[in-house]
C-alpha cells in the first residue's frame, strides 16, 4: 500500500472528498485546501509528495499557486481544470507541472495518474544524481544547477531536465512528442509547443558558451545535442 501524502486543492469540497475516499483507499495520507493562499499554506505544513491541484480558485489561482511551489523544490503537481484549450496545457507545462487531467474525470484515472507521475519522478531522481560536463557547461541534476563558462545561470526545473536529457544522449535527434513524454510524461494532455519555448530559452542562456556543441534543431524532426568535438 501506498503511504505518499497528497495535497488535494479544490474550491469543490465535494471533488475534495470524492478524490479522498479513493485516495485513502489506496494507503495514501491526504489533506485539503479549498483556495489558493490556503493551499500554500498546507503545501508549508505538510509538505506533500503530490500536489493535485485545480486552477480556477478563490484568492489565488492554481497558475500562481504552481509557480510558488515550483519557486521553492521539485514536489510533483497535477493540474485538475475544466479547461481544456491548449494555451492552458501549454501554460500548465511552462509552470513546471507534470502532468494535466480535465474535468470532468474519473477518479481511478487521477489515481492511476498519481502513481505514475511518483513512480517517474522516483525513477528521475534515482537517474538524477550525477553531473553531465561538456565544454564550459555543467548540468548538476543533484542540485538543480546549471553552469555555463563556470557561472550559476538561473534555469527552471523543466528547462534544466530538458537539457540534461538532451546532453544524456548526444548526438541522437528526438521528436517533440518524444521530448515531452521523457521530460514531462504528458502521453495524452501535452503541446509539443512547450517543447520550442524551452529550447529557446536555453539557447538564450547557452548563446556563445562554446563552439563544440550546441542544442541543434533537426527540421521537420526535433532536436538534438550536437557534439561537434
Amino acid at each position: 500500500m501506498a503511504n505518499e501524502k497528497i495535497l488535494i486543492v479544490d474550491d469543490d469540497k465535494n471533488i475534495c472528498d470524492l478524490l479522498r475516499l479513493y485516495l485513502e483507499k489506496e494507503g495514501y495520507q491526504t489533506f485539503q485546501a479549498h483556495d489558493g493562499e490556503a493551499a500554500l499554506a498546507a503545501y508549508t505544513q505538510n509538505k506533500p509528495d503530490l500536489v493535485l491541484l485545480d486552477v480556477m480558485m478563490p484568492k489565488m489561482d492554481g497558475w500562481e499557486v504552481c509557480r510558488r511551489i515550483r519557486a521553492q523544490g521539485q514536489t510533483p503537481v497535477i493540474m485538475l481544470t475544466a479547461k481544456g484549450e491548449t494555451f492552458d496545457k501549454v501554460l500548465g507545462l511552462e509552470l513546471g507541472a507534470d502532468d494535466y487531467v480535465v474535468k470532468p474525470f474519473d477518479s481511478k484515472e487521477v489515481v492511476a495518474r498519481i502513481k505514475a507521475v511518483l513512480r517517474r519522478c522516483t525513477t528521475a531522481e534515482e537517474a538524477h544524481t550525477g553531473v553531465i560536463s561538456y565544454d564550459n557547461l555543467s548540468v548538476d541534476m543533484s542540485r538543480y544547477e546549471l553552469k555555463v563558462k563556470g557561472k550559476v545561470v538561473d534555469a527552471p526545473p523543466k528547462e534544466l531536465e530538458l537539457l540534461n536529457f538532451l546532453a544524456s544522449h548526444p548526438n541522437r535527434v528526438f521528436t517533440r512528442d518524444q521530448l515531452l513524454d521523457e521530460v514531462w510524461g504528458f502521453e495524452y494532455y501535452g503541446d509539443s509547443r512547450t517543447i520550442d519555448v524551452h529550447i529557446k530559452r536555453l539557447r538564450e542562456k547557452l548563446e556563445g558558451a562554446s563552439d563544440k556543441w550546441r542544442l541543434k534543431t533537426v527540421w521537420s524532426v526535433g532536436y538534438m545535442f550536437e557534439v561537434t568535438d
